[in-house]
């Protein structure tokens, strides 16, 4: 019997080339051992990624680099704002795309007395203010015009090209409503005393809802109306196509804003009230705060408001909230500042000499001085920004 078995276990063996098969137990060690160092590799590179993100997210800088300049541009007549990673510059006689290196990708020519512009996306109107023109634009170039019988006191514009604008016709305001090739989709007139005077105007994302906050005078008291036009097929059997309205008494809302998706936001002399809905915007929640308000800024994540702190050591407290209105942080800073705004995800404060950037947490990323005096300041990709100086327009990263 034993000499049978040697004969077998010889001749499997020899099958196997003159190896034995590994045992089993081998065999699962072995995979075992590789599916450890698997998760090891797969828990150091976690780590990294997270110490990585930690660094960024704390890392401060101390000076910053001139990437770019550009000492030819009119400053005085010329302003400039970000356009889907490209820099919209435009003055009274026209627009013109440029890249990070300021290199005209296009240029548009008009005439207008008072530009502004108003950027959603990939789209641009800029509005002659108390004029009756209004330019659309995209990173392609040129889209339409508009010319408005009444003046422009208004624009603004939703991410595919609709354009929204308040017009001054005296006794009375309009409400107009633009395709993206300036032919006229909707009017709507107001009077002071129904539903009030607008006093600023937003466009959803997607052109179907804009909405208008009024003011307007009841018994002595200034109220304030905020209204929601639909107009697609839920809108057009409501009175003047307004799916929902609110009325806050004693309040006044001079700003409002489309915040991503079907979100949005009324500005408050006493805080801020959001709204959700897509065909039917509803309130979804409010803050309201005991403070006068010095400041606001705001973009799709987040909303901040500043006060006045009243000591030496720190002038002013900002507080930051998500876009669901709960407090994310509450911080004292010194920033004698002139301008505050979100930008790239960033808060930009900066006076005639001084510039602070702090991200979204509240963290200072840079506070320093240039030599010369500041326009205007914002962020255009990771670590550049667009400083317009006096003198001319830096391209700048901080080191």
């Amino acid at each position: 019997m034993l000499a049978k078995k040697a004969r077998l276990e010889k001749a499997q063996a020899s099958a196997s080339g003159g190896k034995s098969a590994p045992p089993v137990h081998n065999r699962a060690r072995r995979k075992a051992d590789a599916l450890k160092r698997t998760l090891i590799i797969a828990c150091l590179a976690v780590a990294a990624v997270v110490l990585i993100a930690v660094y960024v997210e704390k890392r401060s800088y101390h000076r910053y680099k001139i990437l770019h300049t550009s000492e030819q541009e009119d400053v005085i007549s010329t302003k400039y704002v970000e356009l889907d990673g490209k820099i919209l510059r435009y003055s009274p006689e026209g627009a013109s795309l440029v890249n990070d290196k300021m290199e005209t990708i296009w240029n548009e020519t008009y005439e207008m007395q008072n530009p502004v512009a108003d950027v959603c996306g990939k789209r641009a109107v800029i509005a002659d203010r108390d004029g009756t023109t209004m330019e659309i634009y995209d990173r392609d170039g040129w889209l339409g015009s508009v010319s408005t019988s009444y003046s422009i006191v208004k624009a603004r514009i939703s991410a595919n090209g609709l354009v929204a604008a308040i017009l001054d016709g005296g006794d009375d305001t309009w409400i107009n409503f633009y395709a993206s090739d300036g032919s006229l989709i909707a009017e709507n007139q107001t009077k002071v005393d129904d539903p009030g005077y607008p006093l600023d105007v937003a466009v959803s994302e997607d052109g179907l809802i804009m909405m208008v906050t009024y003011q307007f005078v009841d018994g002595g008291n200034t109220t304030s109306y905020v209204a929601f036009y639909n107009f697609g097929d839920v809108g057009q059997n409501e009175d003047d196509r307004i799916v929902s309205g609110y009325t806050y008494e004693g309040v006044v809302i001079p700003q409002i804003q489309y915040l991503s998706g079907d979100r949005s936001v009324a500005l408050r002399d006493d805080g801020f009230t959001l709204y959700k809905g897509k065909q039917i915007p509803k309130e979804s929640s409010s803050v309201k705060v005991d403070k006068e308000i010095v400041s606001t800024f705001f973009d799709d994540e987040i909303i901040g408001l500043v006060f006045k702190n009243g000591k030496k050591d720190a002038l002013y407290t900002m507080e930051v909230y998500s876009t669901s209105g709960k407090l994310k942080f509450s911080k004292n800073f010194n920033i004698p500042y002139t301008s505050i705004k979100m930008s790239g995800g960033n808060i930009l404060l900066y006076n005639s000499s001084q510039m602070s950037v702090m991200n979204s947490r509240g963290v200072e990323k840079y506070s320093g001085t240039v030599d010369g005096t500041i326009n205007d300041f914002f962020k255009i990709g990771w670590n550049r920004y667009l400083l317009v100086l006096d003198s001319g327009v830096n391209i700048i990263k901080f080191s």
